[in-house]
């Protein structure tokens, strides 16, 4: 439900197990009858042990909802853990088509930010960020600093904000940012 409040989306599609125990089908019900009248929610069984086929499953459901022109945030929080992982890879494996990837602290509900990774950035990203954590956020200071131009140093801001490291709206560090430069 805090993912539904916080990011309002169109469309839930809930990976499960194939054989979901009663409270797993009892939730979907609730789902249905509360927040299925307003958007579409499609349940799709994958397995409950096997990360590699949940990835691809994972990676598959984004890639159709990409094709109907969706934003799409992948939650990892709910399920067995080798299935958030294979959530989780299944959205590096499709890192471009992917908005955000969170997962949702189980005691207070606090959504944590989660790094889109490709599995590196480079040595000027990297900076960029540390700059921007630092607390710059003048992008002629930026340029300044780390001795690019200013419009190399836009295509790095973009390039990061697609990453999920920096926020859409303002050159604030997100939580994934900070990750990326521990």
């Amino acid at each position: 439900m805090a993912c539904i409040t916080q990011f309002s989306p169109d469309k839930i599609v809930l990976i499960r197990e194939e054989d979901a125990p009663a409270k797993m089908k009892e939730t979907e019900r609730m789902l249905q009858e509360t927040v299925g009248r307003v958007l579409e929610i499609e349940v799709k069984p994958t397995s409950i042990y096997n990360v590699v086929m949940v990835a691809r499953d994972t990676a598959e459901i984004i890639e159709e909802e990409h094709a109907h022109g969706r934003n799409i945030v992948v939650n990892i929080s709910g399920g067995r853990k080798p299935q958030a992982l294979g959530a989780l890879f299944g959205s590096y494996a499709r890192h471009d088509m992917v908005e955000k990837i969170v997962y949702i602290t189980e005691e207070d509900k606090n959504i944590i930010d989660l790094p889109i990774l490709n599995f590196g950035i480079s040595k000027t990203k990297r900076i960029i960020l540390e700059e921007l954590n630092d607390g710059e956020n003048n992008v002629k200071n930026l340029s300044t600093k780390i001795g690019i131009s200013r419009g190399m140093t836009y295509n790095h801001i973009r390039e990061l904000r697609e990453m999920g490291l920096i926020d859409q709206k303002s050159l604030q560090i997100t939580s994934a940012g900070e990750l990326a430069i521990i």
